[in-house]
This record gives C-alpha cells, structure tokens and sequence, in this order.
C-alpha cells in the first residue's frame, strides 16, 4: 500500500501556496536608512521565494521538504507536476518583476532566477 502524502491534494498545495503568498505580502520588512536629514525608516515587501514557501509548509506541520513533490521522483506525484509548475513561475515572476521595478535587488533577482545581462 502507497504511503499517504503529507499535502493530499494539488489543490490542498496551492491553497497552501496562496495562504504563504497572502501572508508574505502582508508582512513588511523595516530597514533604516541614512540619509542626510537623519534615519529614515523605508517599508519593503518580503518576496515570495521557495524557501520561504517551504518552512511556510513545514511551519503548519505539514512536511519539512516539498522537493520529492516538485522533482517527481518515479512518477509519485504526478498528478502535482502542473501546480508545482504554477508555484515556481509565480515565485520567479514576483522576483523578476520585483528586480526590474527596484523593489528588490535586480542582480540577486537575476541570480536566482539564472537571468543574465
């Protein structure tokens, strides 16, 4: 008999998904800036990122490692292939738009997303 899976469902993945994207977006980074009238306290968006999604699923006591769900191995999670497609372009399209309208670190957005000049 096949061992249960941890995330049920395709749907139950991306509903998790939705639940870390929504939470990441509301938190707000705070990073102090000098600036030559004094401290300036500058409010950022948290990117989206794998990692981050992955402790998000670990955090809800779910699974400590989503990579067997996202490489497939031996066709186990087939039926996941398409919405761990959509979790990764979602992740990699808020960074890329995030480097290219200055919100975050262009040359670390394009990094990780194996972007060159």
């Amino acid at each position: 008999m096949a061992k249960p899976k941890y995330i049920e469902s395709p749907f139950k993945m991306w509903e998790l998904f939705c639940e870390y994207a929504g939470k990441t977006k509301e938190r707000k980074r705070v990073i102090e800036k000098a600036t030559p009238r004094g401290v300036v306290k500058e409010s950022h968006e948290v990117p989206l990122t794998m990692v981050g999604f992955e402790c998000y699923v670990a955090d809800q006591g779910l699974n400590e490692n989503l990579d067997q769900y996202f490489a497939n191995r031996e066709d186990r999670y087939s039926e996941y292939v398409s919405i761990c497609s959509r979790i990764k372009k979602s992740i990699r399209q808020d960074q890329i738009e995030g480097g290219m309208t200055g919100q975050y670190n262009a040359s670390i957005t394009q990094r990780l997303n194996g972007l060159t000049e």
